[in-house]
């Protein structure tokens, strides 16, 4: 299993936000589909404000690229996506359309006290 995590940030709206997250109450069965069969076995979504924290387990299967390529091939999850956009922005740093940013793992407990 591998763990990512990533970070976007929301408009900082507090009804835009609101929907944002009634959406993701109800994820559409399809965008479920396609995240199960790109190899993500969990995902959670924290939100802190505007900041959204994102974890994601995966088996050893999962690669970025093809989830990205799977996904521009669908229309479903461009439709998802395009909708999401509406309550999301880019977060400092991103390149133009990027919206999920990876983040570095800067500390493991496990591995401090090795």
């Amino acid at each position: 299993m591998k763990r990512y995590c990533l970070a976007l940030d929301l408009n900082d709206d507090p009804e835009l936000i609101s929907e944002y997250e009634a959406y993701h109450r109800n994820v559409w069965p399809e965008i479920l589909e396609t995240i199960h069969a790109a190899g993500i076995s969990q995902m959670e979504i924290y939100r802190l404000s505007n900041r959204l924290f994102m974890i994601m387990e995966t088996d050893e299967s999962f690669s970025f690229e093809q989830k990205a390529a799977a996904d521009l091939s669908n229309p479903k999850v461009q439709e998802w996506e395009k909708l999401m956009w509406k309550y999301q922005q880019a977060i400092p740093g991103a390149r133009p359309g990027e919206k999920w940013r990876l983040m570095d793992k800067i500390f493991d407990m496990r591995d401090a006290l090795k």
